[in-house]
């Protein structure tokens, strides 16, 4: 199956990658085509704005979470039918998961997704130079599959002489790559408002119509039609036939589906869509509902979700709507199952600080108060684990996740074990008890599915009446 794909890639972070990515998507589906995205990393924010500003269904390729045949498989799924997939790269382009690796990196999910790969060059300041770091990103690894430029900051006139320098220094060391356009200085590839908390309907007309302009300029100083016939050099990968019916959902998992609310809304956005297409295959019928304006939760619900997202934004709104607080306390006090991670972790707390010192009152679940530290706290990938008997992992098992959060808790937990992948740091984290898990880390859920139908079997098993 042939899937058209290019995944934009830079020497650095901070290159222009999501800007050109997002301009490239814009102009590809005006030209009617059906255009799919995905992100490199565990990012949330990309892909959210991909889906919410774009319209663009779009999905996270993480080499931590997923080992190569389910990236593949989940890929071939995503991208299906496509004319185009754009993937953006994260950070630089080998740049990995330590210093001297290359394992996770934007090129390890290019080798082996064969996706060719276009390299943004920031050109601002620099001439003759730049010959040398595009000769040596692109024999850095004999499959770089480098196939095209982009370079970023040039005006027009300058570009047809730098276009021609470069391909000349690169066809000297036997890399035949074309530079295929150029992007000029222009404060539309300045996409500074992807912090989607605070984005309003009206901010986020502004940046869509923002991604648009960048799309027509992009009409203009890149040749649409090269990077199409690169992307169309992608090999087929598979039959991409569907997910086999697994994972816990058996002949009757339509007869059994259990509802469960999960919160939505600008406080709760962070949500792999991985997980959300697990828990539904296995039975679980999502009900959205917003801790900012909903007065009660979904009727008929037997478990609960709480994302990650920005509720220290939110945290006057969130203490003022005190009637829903009240309700969720009752129910997981009365043993409703509920998966809280990062922000829907602050937000079951006594109390949570904002960044102005103001505290509020807050759900009361978890004892204690969350506070801005001013930084990172234990920011990164994770293995997690446990050593208890019977709760919702075993000894033995393991489940992926991640952290990005700039408050901590006077009690973040210490029912399970986080580790970093290369074993060298580990700490006490996660509240686990017959009915709860709530901590700081985003679980990654296919990473182990069976403690996705464990959630499930709770809900399934709880009643209001127990």
């Amino acid at each position: 199956m042939k899937m058209p794909r290019i995944l934009i890639a830079a020497p650095a972070s901070g290159s222009g990658k999501t800007a050109i990515s997002c301009g490239l998507m814009s102009v590809f589906r005006e030209r009617g085509m059906d255009v799919r995205a995905c992100k490199c990393g565990p990012d949330y924010i990309d892909p959210m704005f991909h889906r919410e500003v774009l319209g663009v269904a779009s999905r996270n390729l993480d080499l931590f979470f997923s080992d190569k045949e389910e990236l593949t498989k989940g890929f071939i799924r995503h991208v299906s039918g496509a004319d185009l997939t754009v993937t953006e790269g994260v950070m630089g382009y080998y740049d990995g998961r330590g210093m001297d690796t290359d394992a996770g990196s934007s090129y390890d999910v290019a080798r082996t997704l064969q996706i060719p790969v276009i390299l943004v060059v920031p050109c601002r300041g620099a001439a003759l130079s730049l010959a040398a770091l595009v000769r040596g990103m692109a024999g850095f690894r004999a499959d770089s599959n480098i196939r095209g430029i982009l370079l970023n900051r040039v005006s027009e006139m300058v570009y047809p002489r730098l276009k021609d320098m470069l391909e000349q220094e690169l066809k000297k060391s036997g890399h035949e790559i074309p530079v295929v356009g150029y992007i000029p200085e222009n404060e539309t590839f300045h996409l500074e408002s992807r912090h989607l908390g605070l984005v309003t309907p009206q901010e986020m007309k502004d940046l869509k119509e923002q991604a648009e302009r960048a799309g027509r300029i992009l009409a203009r100083s890149v040749d649409l039609d090269q990077i199409l016939s690169i992307a169309r050099t992608a090999p087929a990968l598979g039959p991409g036939e569907e997910r086999a019916v697994t994972r816990g959902k058996d002949k009757t998992a339509d007869e059994k589906r259990v509802r469960v609310g999960i919160a939505r809304d600008q406080a709760f956005c962070f949500y792999y869509e991985e997980n959300l297409k697990l828990l539904e295959e296995a039975g679980c019928e999502l009900a959205p509902f917003s801790p900012l304006r909903d007065k009660e939760l979904p009727r008929d619900i037997s478990g609960l979700i709480l994302g990650g997202g920005y509720p220290e934004l939110y945290s006057e709104r969130l203490s003022g709507n005190s009637g829903l607080l009240d309700e969720i306390k009752s129910a997981l006090d009365a043993g409703m199952p509920c998966l809280a991670e990062c922000g829907g972790f602050m937000y079951l707390h006594e109390e949570l600080q904002d960044r102005n010192g103001n505290v509020y009152p807050m759900a009361g679940v978890i004892r204690g108060k969350t506070y801005p530290t001013g930084k990172l706290v234990r920011f990164g990938y994770v293995n997690i684990t446990s050593d208890k008997p019977a709760g919702w992992l075993l000894p033995g098992e393991t489940i992926k996740g991640h952290e990005f959060h700039y408050w901590d808790s006077t009690d973040a937990g210490n029912d399970c074990t986080a580790a970093k992948p290369d074993g060298k740091r580990k700490w006490g984290c996660i509240h686990m008890s017959g009915n709860l898990f709530a901590g700081y880390p985003h679980l990654y859920l296919p990473s182990m599915p069976e403690f996705a139908s464990r959630f499930i079997g709770r809900c399934k098993e709880w009643t209001p009446d127990k």
